[in-house]
């Protein structure tokens, strides 16, 4: 008589990372087709206008300040670039701004709906200020 013997398998102990890589692969696709996907700032919808891009080195801070249709001030420096900002905290970061770089420009960029008159409460600070270069953002006719 034969007797069996029965040979017990051990349980592997390793983890299967197969499963991990692929989910890692798919979420890397997803984010790189969604990254240019992200709109960052707010919506302007900027005027058009034949115009020469402005020059300016690219380590260079940049100070941009947007206005949108309902009058509403954007500044793209500071803790939240999403939000309005009041007119006298504005007029707080340009003058820090101009302390620390006094000769680099300030772009604006309008809403071409926008109320001239709040276009003008900018121009006031940037006077009372004492910053003289502004560029104005345009879109090119193209576009």
């Amino acid at each position: 008589m034969r007797t069996h013997r029965h040979i017990r398998k051990r349980p592997i102990a390793e983890i299967n990372v197969v499963p991990y890589i692929d989910v890692m692969l798919v979420l890397l696709i997803i984010f790189m087709v969604t990254a240019p996907l992200l709109q960052h700032g707010i919506e302007v919808d900027l005027p058009r206008a034949d115009s020469v891009p402005a020059e300016h080195a690219s380590n260079d801070e940049i100070l941009v300040i947007n206005v949108d249709k309902d009058g509403k001030l954007y500044s793209q420096v500071g803790e939240r670039p999403k939000e309005p900002i009041s007119l006298e905290r504005l007029k707080a970061q340009m003058v820090v701004f101009q302390k620390r770089k006094p000769n680099q420009p300030i772009y604006f960029g309008g809403d071409k709906d926008a109320k001239y008159g709040d276009v003008i409460q900018f121009f006031a600070i940037l006077k009372t200020v004492g910053k003289d270069k502004l560029f104005l953002m345009t879109e090119s006719p193209e576009q």
